[in-house]
């Protein structure tokens, strides 16, 4: 998975949300894990704990957090 890929999967399950990913460490060849930092921005966290802005965004990602995604280092913040 690449980070443009992860973007648009955060950004089509969460209404109205921007999703900006990137890689926060150089990419191991000789391991499979993938490690991901992603900034969330969604009118849907309005009134949301920290807690569950994160579930929000786990719930989107789904099974590929499990499968595709070693780590993924969140931040999420609702629009100014």
């Amino acid at each position: 998975m690449t980070p443009d890929e992860l973007e648009y999967l955060i950004e089509s399950k969460l209404p109205d949300a921007e999703a900006t990913v990137s890689l926060p460490r150089a990419p191991d060849p000789n391991h499979e894990d993938a490690h991901f930092a992603a900034t969330v921005v969604s009118p849907a966290f309005e009134g949301k704990s920290l807690v569950e802005q994160h579930q929000q965004v786990y719930d989107a990602i789904d099974e590929k957090m499990t499968t595709e995604i070693h780590a993924l280092e969140l931040s999420t913040q609702v629009p100014d």
